[in-house]
């Protein structure tokens, strides 16, 4: 198949290696313009053309995919089908009707839940037990395409934003060339999505890594796990911003007591509990044990290590940081 492959960041990587893997020809690779990134700002290439540099793949990174000039440029290709995964960018209609076999997109979620842009991080901090990967074929609607194959796996307890993201980027990488196969030989099943169960995964903001302890402990832990590595989660202590990088609910069989000590009468973010390797604080309902953690301007360190160099408390109170607004 003669393939145009839209994508941009890591998890549209293992998909464009896996259609070259699977001898289709890849007639050209489209991805953002480069942008500057870090203190520094340099340019820094996206992952999708750093590996379609390697593949020796030609490039193209229209600021607008729509404009005029640039969809000539595709028709010039004459793919037979486009191949989208995390592009970035809405196709329009001009450019959807190009391919003979039409446009397939890679969604990380089984569709119809988990529309929009940050599916695998909702399906974490909404607490779902599995999720996976949808190929379909694209319309103007956003990601609301007729199903052609999904591919399941479960959510693992401990798993975060990083660690699903990589398992379902492979997922599609394998689902992708399943589905090409089934295209060109007439066998794909085309299920057409309904808006029932569906819910939009709205983009990520760093604000929302600003913890409300009000919230109950389990959601808080799903939290910190979903916005796990980015944008990641912090909360304000001593007029300073403290990243919390991990933490784990406290049950209370896990405690020498019925009721944990320094509870009764605690405000939410209040530390009822620090000793030499454990750091307990009050949520809204249940309480949360901070296992991994971040000072500004430090390494994240575990609970032990950051409980030496930084004592906290007990009745220390955690508050909204509102510092990465």
């Amino acid at each position: 198949m003669r393939i145009v492959f839209m994508g941009t960041p890591d998890f549209a990587v293992p998909v464009l290696s896996a259609l070259v893997d699977a001898g289709h020809s890849v007639v050209g690779v489209v991805t953002q313009p480069d942008k500057p990134k870090g203190r520094g700002g340099a340019v820094q290439q996206t992952p999708v053309k750093q590996r379609a540099l390697e593949l020796g793949l030609t490039v193209w990174q229209p600021v607008k995919v729509r404009e005029p000039e640039f969809v000539e440029i595709l028709r010039g290709l004459d793919a037979d089908i486009f191949v989208v995964a995390a592009f970035g960018q809405i196709l329009p209609k001009t450019v959807l009707s190009l391919p003979r076999l039409g446009c397939v997109n890679v969604h990380s979620s089984l569709l119809p839940k988990y529309r929009g842009a940050a599916p695998i991080q909702w399906a974490i901090i909404d607490g779902e037990k599995k999720t996976g990967v949808t190929t379909m074929m694209m319309d103007e609607g956003l990601d609301t395409g007729d199903i052609l194959e999904q591919a399941v796996i479960p959510i693992a307890p401990d798993e975060t934003g990083g660690s699903l993201h990589d398992k379902l980027s492979a997922l599609g990488a394998e689902l992708i060339v399943s589905t090409l196969r089934k295209l060109a030989d007439g066998t794909a099943v085309r299920t057409p999505q309904t808006d029932e169960n569906t819910c939009y995964a709205k983009m990520l903001k760093k604000t929302m890594g600003d913890i409300d302890w009000s919230m109950d402990a389990a959601t808080i832990e799903r939290l910190i796990r979903g916005l796990s590595p980015w944008p990641g989660t912090y909360t304000g202590w001593n007029g300073k911003t403290l990243k919390i990088r991990g933490a784990e609910v406290v049950r209370e069989e896990d405690t020498e007591s019925q009721t944990l000590p320094g509870t009764a009468g605690a405000v939410c973010g209040e530390v009822v509990l620090a000793d030499k390797n454990r750091l307990y604080v009050k949520c809204g309902k249940g309480t949360l044990s901070l296992t991994e953690l971040q000072p500004e301007g430090k390494k994240q360190m575990k609970a032990d290590a950051f409980l030496r160099g930084y004592p906290v408390e007990e009745g220390t109170v955690f508050t909204k940081s509102r510092a990465e607004e």
